[in-house]
């Protein structure tokens, strides 16, 4: 089975490529089609997972609809059958990693959530008794349950840059404040569904960042969801215990690679979705269900 690290699809506009999406332009709406690529360090490593992108794509669908009841987001469809004919052809490429979405005014910050002490919230805490500026009580672990989730912005890279978190009074100062305000209590919301759903999974889901636009209808949810990629994720081992190593999982295999082998880059700050097994091995479907 071979990788798909690129696609073709002929005389269709080509907005972009990403580390691991390729972005067209499909009359009104957008076109996302998620290879198989892998990244670490934000550089495109030289071989790819196969079916990789499918993976992100059906698990980005999948809490778009668990969460389409507390925010809107910008999925058309994801049924070949229900694209423009033009496509058609190119069914091979798009069957199962492609979405049809709405175009929007994507909002220039990513909207952290962390409900655990994890990565480098838990460098920081160590360092200053916080995690992005916010003061947190002491006595915290590895892998401690934050007293409530904290939303943390950052700011997102245009031009290959690392991204970088910033302050809350920094987001109102970019987006302005009401926004901010919006994005928050967005943010908090959909992490508070998502890691209730997950914790009757047997997951924890430690922090995870959303990313959102401005439609004429509103503010919509955009990009990926609670997928794993571009971020050191960590699942439990069963029995383990607050303050306790995780294993790694996802891309994160081949952050350790870069890093054993000198050829890495410095590590982003910026969190993607970090999940933790409470018991053992899990699917997304509660128990019983």
């Amino acid at each position: 089975m071979a990788a798909l690290l690129t696609t073709n699809l002929g005389q269709t506009p080509l907005v972009g490529r990403g580390k691991v999406r390729d972005l067209y332009a499909v009359n009104g709406a957008l076109l996302l089609v998620a290879t198989d690529r892998i990244s670490a360090f934000d550089h495109v490593l030289g071989t790819g997972i196969p079916d990789k992108g499918k993976i992100l794509t059906q698990i980005s669908l999948f809490w778009f609809d668990l969460l389409k009841d507390v925010v809107p987001n910008h999925l058309i469809t994801a049924d070949v059958d229900e694209f423009p004919t033009s496509l058609l052809p190119y069914r091979d490429q798009l069957q199962g990693r492609s979405m049809l979405v709405k175009r929007a005014d994507m909002f220039p910050v990513e909207c952290v959530a962390r409900g655990y002490l994890a990565g480098s919230g838990w460098k920081e805490y160590r360092a200053e008794g916080t995690v992005c500026g916010t003061p947190l009580p002491g006595g915290l672990l590895d892998g401690s349950r934050l007293p409530e989730p904290i939303f943390t912005p950052a700011t997102k890279s245009q031009d290959g840059a690392h991204d970088e978190n910033i302050s809350y009074d920094k987001c109102e100062a970019i987006v302005g404040a009401a926004e901010a305000a919006e994005l928050r209590s967005l943010t908090l919301a959909i992490y508070g569904r998502a890691a209730g759903h997950a914790e009757a999974c047997g997951l924890i889901l430690a922090d995870t960042k959303f990313e959102f636009g401005k439609t004429p209808e509103g503010v919509i949810l955009a990009d990926e969801v609670l997928t794993p990629d571009s971020r050191v994720s960590g699942t439990a081992r069963p029995g383990s215990r607050v303050g306790h190593s995780h294993r790694l999982t996802s891309n994160s295999y081949a952050i350790t690679w870069k890093k054993s082998t000198g050829t890495n880059r410095r590590r982003r700050r910026v969190c993607r979705t970090t999940w933790w097994s409470a018991r053992g091995p899990s699917i997304l479907k509660p128990s019983g269900v």
